[in-house]
């Protein structure tokens, strides 16, 4: 099968420098969600797709987007004159032998069964069209019908007759036809029209002229037609695709506080009996174990989260690995490269970072730990950081199991604390540390019997 995605508008509504269609929705760009439905089409109907994109505005940074699948081939419509015009620069890389869908780089939740069903409908040799009924039909190209309900032609709103205006059902622009026809149609259009632009519309009057069949399939998934050609548009799909998001996440019995505020911006999974909380944003891919709970306003990025962990209030988690059993929050944050084992506790105002902390250790409090590995049964004191960066580099730390450090401890890094060693509060450790003893590096009390603390003049 051959698919064509049109994605040469420029989006001037948009009031952005960014082409159209790689504006963000749910984390990745339009443009990736409808090549993800039509490679789905591609695995349900178990056929190869020739996928070409027709690229225009921004059309470099378009393909950049594309370096990274395989097969997606790009042509370029330059100057941009309508989307008759734009599946005319595809032609020359379709096979001749395989139907052609036509899809839109801004028509982003149109979803693979829907395509099925318009493939369905095309048969062998037909032409399948996507139609959706709508109270407000303004701006949309209206289904012509005869007296027995046949589809005669559609007629672009700037074309249209006061009747013609009137038809609810309107074109959405995704169809299927035999490819040999469908180039011999375009190389018939014409431009006298309102707009002055090759519609790729036109192609159906010519099909009905020939007596191919054409099908209208409607489609009741209103929010999957949803065009993108405003920032209000892009909010409005946002809020759609995140509501499917939310349902199969239920379907799949995760309890969400409301559904109607959790952002998934890449990929979630969820074990059983995962709770949470609002204002929870997701991105990249993270998996919750059985019997996470994550509290309200938490970030978690490119995350694994083991079972029964709890993340608490305004929590970030960025790239990283949190075992079983343990507790972040609230108001923690790890950063890249952490590893922390079953039951760890991070508590308010710790920030890891590139470090892993084995089983049962802990820093509850206003604690910075860089570059570090560490041991079971830790305790990090409050106050307590590892100074790993010396103006150039960074260096190592390593802690033993069952190592606990005071209040206001500094360790400076490149350090070894050995198993089963106390550094005491405010101390400021510089070399080796031996294992099971105490370790004290700070200045002797002193107190100075006459000094007066100064008085304002």
């Amino acid at each position: 099968m051959n698919i064509v995605i049109l994605a040469a508008g420029q989006g001037k509504r948009m009031r952005s420098a960014r082409p159209k269609v790689l504006h963000p929705l749910a984390g990745r760009p339009l443009l990736e969600h409808v090549l993800e439905a039509a490679e789905a089409l591609s695995r349900a109907l178990a056929v190869p797709a020739r996928i070409v994109v027709v690229v225009g505005h921004g059309a470099d940074e378009v393909r950049a987007a594309l370096a990274g699948r395989a097969g997606v081939r790009t042509a370029l419509q330059e100057p941009q004159l309508g989307t008759g015009h734009a599946l005319m620069q595809a032609a020359p890389l379709l096979d001749d032998a395989e139907p052609t869908l036509v899809l839109y780089g801004d028509v982003p939740l149109i979803a693979s069964n829907t395509l099925r069903g318009l493939v369905a409908a095309a048969g062998g040799d037909g032409v399948a069209l996507l139609t959706v009924r709508m109270a407000d039909p303004t701006g949309y190209g209206r289904i012509v019908r005869d007296g027995r309900g046949n589809v005669l032609r559609i007629v672009e709103q700037k074309d249209a007759t006061a009747d013609e205006l009137a038809i609810a059902e309107v074109n959405t622009g995704i169809l299927l036809a035999p490819t040999p026809a469908l180039k011999r149609w375009l190389g018939r259009l014409s431009n006298r029209n309102a707009q002055g632009e090759y519609y790729l519309t036109d192609c159906i009057a010519q099909a009905v002229a020939e007596g191919v069949p054409v099908a209208a399939v409607a489609c009741t998934a209103a929010d999957e037609l949803l065009g993108i050609n405003s920032k209000a548009q892009l909010a409005q799909a946002e809020r759609a695709l995140q509501a499917r998001i939310a349902q199969r996440l239920l379907a799949q019995g995760a309890t969400l506080a409301d559904p109607a505020r959790i952002d998934v911006r890449g990929e979630l999974t969820v074990g059983a009996d995962v709770a949470i909380d609002v204002g929870c944003v997701f991105e990249g891919r993270v998996h919750l174990g059985d019997g996470v709970r994550v509290g309200p306003y938490s970030v978690l990025r490119n995350v694994s989260v083991g079972a029964g962990s709890e993340i608490v209030a305004f929590t970030f988690l960025e790239d990283s690995a949190i075992g079983a059993g343990a507790r972040l929050g609230p108001f923690a944050r790890l950063r890249p490269g952490v590893q922390l084992g079953d039951e760890v506790h991070i508590g308010n105002f710790v920030e890891i970072k590139a470090s892993r902390m084995g089983r049962g250790s802990k820093a509850n409090h206003l604690a910075y730990v860089g570059d570090t590995t560490m041991g079971a049964g830790c305790n990090i004191g409050a106050g307590t950081i590892v100074a790993n960066y010396d103006g150039a580099n960074k260096h190592q730390t390593e802690l033993g199991d069952d190592v606990h450090t005071g209040s206001n401890s500094v360790l400076v890094a490149p350090i070894k604390v050995g198993s089963g060693a106390t550094v005491g509060a405010g101390s400021t450790v510089t070399r080796e540390v031996p294992a099971g003893k105490l370790t004290v590096a700070r200045a002797k009390q002193v107190t100075i019997e006459r000094w007066q603390r100064p008085k304002k003049k």
